[in-house]
């Protein structure tokens, strides 16, 4: 699959306010500043077109974009650590699940998490929860230009060990990557 454009749909507070697009949709899940937004602007080779922060939770809506008129990307919230109040990460987390169980288009899950450490508990409880609730999903290992090139195979199958899913490496910065992520999207909405 070459992409040959993208455009950024909507932000929208919650699944009522996201308009129906009738287009297989991917949602991107992890933990905040694990690298949502620099992935959507890698694979679309497109700077800046989801917005990126250093600051974790900076992401606290819904953030669509289409790509090729041909799938849809949902840039949701980050789970994890992120300075805002409990009471607004209980609303995000409402809202992400709320989401991910009633979203009709969805196709599958993208659980981005960070290569350059050992997953995390609330990794750990979101890949749980997912299989709890039956849902499709695929592991981005992101940051790999971070680690060694020897490490980035040891780290893959690592991820696929501990949580049972497909996974692939990921960095920004390498295109490399990106083929073999694309590939993936492309057999899913065959």
């Amino acid at each position: 699959m070459k992409i040959t454009k993208a455009k950024f749909v909507i932000s929208a507070p919650e699944l009522k306010n996201c308009p129906e697009l009738n287009l297989p949709e991917f949602a991107l899940i992890g933990r905040s500043n694990v690298g949502k937004s620099s992935f959507i602007n890698a694979l679309v080779n497109i700077n800046g077109l989801a917005k990126t922060s250093n600051t974790p939770g900076k992401t606290k809506l819904i953030n669509l974009f289409n790509v090729n008129d041909q799938f849809i990307f949902a840039d949701l919230p980050g789970y994890g650590y992120a300075k805002v109040s409990a009471k607004e990460q209980n609303k995000w987390q409402k809202c992400l699940e709320e989401y991910l169980l009633n979203r009709k288009t969805i196709k599958s899950l993208i659980q981005l998490i960070d290569s350059r450490h050992p997953i995390q508990k609330n990794d750990l409880q979101m890949a749980e929860w997912i299989k709890f609730n039956n849902l499709p999903c695929f592991v981005i290992a992101t940051k790999v230009d971070q680690i060694s090139r020897s490490q980035i195979n040891k780290v893959c199958m690592e991820f696929e060990k501990q949580l049972g899913l497909t996974v692939l490496p990921f960095c920004k910065s390498d295109n490399y990557y990106n083929k073999k992520v694309l590939d993936k999207i492309e057999e899913l909405i065959s």
